[in-house]
């Protein structure tokens, strides 16, 4: 078995990670790396990472990963920021409606007391209803 170590005139090429991030983002964990082809062009992966459990609870990770090179840079990013300033702008407007939806909820019309005199009304506090 000599010589299987290191084959003679192998030249390895260098593919490892030659830049890489991780983002915890609460179950997930998303890997940034930059890698290198046979002809030293950069590119990127992008991998989504969850811990799953099987009913023995034994655990694995899921993966999912994208290649992304760099000739699709600025389109991809572009898409990328367009769909999330699009649920940013959905969200704040979505959250602007509830808070009005809340405010109003409780509002009662001005003219829905018209002609009721206040003396009408018997002022209750709490510790009158546990007597």
């Amino acid at each position: 078995m000599e010589g299987y170590e290191k084959k003679e005139g192998f030249e390895k090429h260098n593919r490892d990670e030659i830049y890489t991030e991780a983002v915890r983002a609460g179950k997930r964990t998303y890997f940034f790396d930059v890698k290198a082809t046979k002809k030293n062009d950069y590119y990127l992966t992008i991998t989504e990472s969850k811990k799953r459990y099987d009913k023995e609870g034994n655990f694995s990770f899921e993966k999912h990963k994208i290649f992304l090179y760099k000739e699709d840079f600025d389109k991809f990013s572009g898409g990328l920021l367009g769909a999330i300033e699009f649920i940013k702008s959905a969200n704040a407007e979505k959250e602007n409606n509830e808070e009005t939806f809340l405010d109003s909820e409780y509002m009662v019309p001005e003219n829905i007391l018209e002609g009721v005199e206040s003396e009408s009304f018997t002022n209750v506090e709490f510790e009158d209803l546990t007597e």
